[in-house]
């Protein structure tokens, strides 16, 4: 797991040298969070009164081409100057003998990540709720805006083609690793390959568009401080990141597909509203949301399915693999917007 991954402070230092600032100053690196597995390691890196973000993949992988460092980098470093906030990058490591693995460095983003409970303004002002979760869809907006060939991303990613290869592709990594049957399963990809529509104009996209992947600022007004986690970016189809974001919305009187994000809390839009926003944002066609609401869920559930056949081979009782219920609740979800019962 990521947490293998001990950094080696005095290689660390040895390596950066004189590119940042502090040289000669003692340097720490204490590990931000334990992740679930499959998370990226991250590292809060001090030197005096200079810090940094370290981040590198884990040692367990679900397939090759996740936990990619240098397609963060070549991300993140497209971004600079673009009306997408992110982290700013400071450093690549592509030599493997410094820590183990790739990593890179960032600057630290003054912000925090939301879930269910907010702090302060947000908790007690339903406004200022409504304007961050219209901020998650502007972020998500400016992103599907940002010109990826003048940003040098040719070749990130095969847009030609993208929605056709979605459910092959991510049959064929659950087949690595399947233990289980799966309810829902079967009626989710033989819908998707039905109802397949016509793909939006290809842009730069996230690939886990959620509030868990992005910062936000800690005073008012609700704005984005950054967008993070880069590694599965591609160029495909944004409406995708939409439907990742809104899939997972929860609404009043419904199950949550994997965790509480309160749609129907005081203050809080609908994904409708959200949607409408989007739409205005970026003017693209929305008709066919509920297939990439359906298509983001089961993309994750293929994801997390990895996590539960990794702890199940570990020895873990399925009683208390957490994903053990997540994953089916998740293609429930994705059935539910496949019928119509979710909109």
């Amino acid at each position: 797991m990521a947490d293998a991954l001990a950094v080696d402070t005095d290689r660390l230092d040895g390596w950066i040298a004189d590119r940042l600032e502090g040289f000669g100053l003692p340097l720490t690196a204490d590990r931000l969070g334990l992740g679930a597995g499959i998370a990226n390691a991250l590292y809060l890196v001090r030197r005096g009164d200079h810090a940094w973000v370290l981040r590198m993949p884990p040692k367990v992988k679900n397939d090759p081409s996740a936990s990619d460092t240098l397609r963060e980098w070549r991300i993140l470093t497209a971004l600079e100057g673009t009306a997408v906030p992110h982290p700013a990058p400071r450093l690549l490591c592509e030599d493997v003998g410094v820590l183990g693995a790739p990593f890179l460095v960032m600057d630290v983003v003054d912000g925090f990540t939301p879930g269910v409970e907010l702090p302060e303004p947000f908790a007690g002002d339903g406004s200022l709720r409504a304007d961050l979760a219209m901020a998650y869809v502007d972020g998500c907006a400016a992103l599907s805006a940002v010109d990826w060939r003048a940003r040098g991303l040719e070749g990130l990613g095969k847009p030609e083609g993208f929605l056709e290869r979605q459910v092959t592709r991510w049959l064929a990594q659950l087949a690595r690793y399947e233990t289980r049957e799966l309810p829902e399963l079967g009626f989710v990809t033989d819908w998707l390959e039905a109802n397949r529509p016509e793909m939006s104009a290809p842009g730069l996209i996230h690939g886990d568009y959620s509030p868990f992947n992005v910062m936000v600022a800690r005073a008012a007004p609700a704005r984005l401080a950054a967008i993070v986690d880069w590694d599965t970016g591609t160029i495909g189809d944004p409406l995708l990141d939409i439907g990742h974001l809104l899939a997972r919305w929860t609404e009043p009187g419904e199950d949550a597909v994997i965790s509480e994000l309160p749609g129907g809390v005081w203050g809080y839009p609908s994904r409708a509203e959200m949607a409408a926003r989007y739409g205005a944002a970026t003017g693209r066609d929305l008709a066919a949301l509920p297939y990439y609401e359906a298509l983001a869920l089961f993309k994750l559930a293929v994801i997390l399915e990895g996590t539960f056949a990794r702890e199940r081979a570990a020895g873990v009782p399925d009683s208390a693999n957490s994903m053990g219920e997540i994953v089916p609740r998740l293609l429930r979800g994705a059935a539910a917007f496949a019928s119509g019962e979710r909109r």
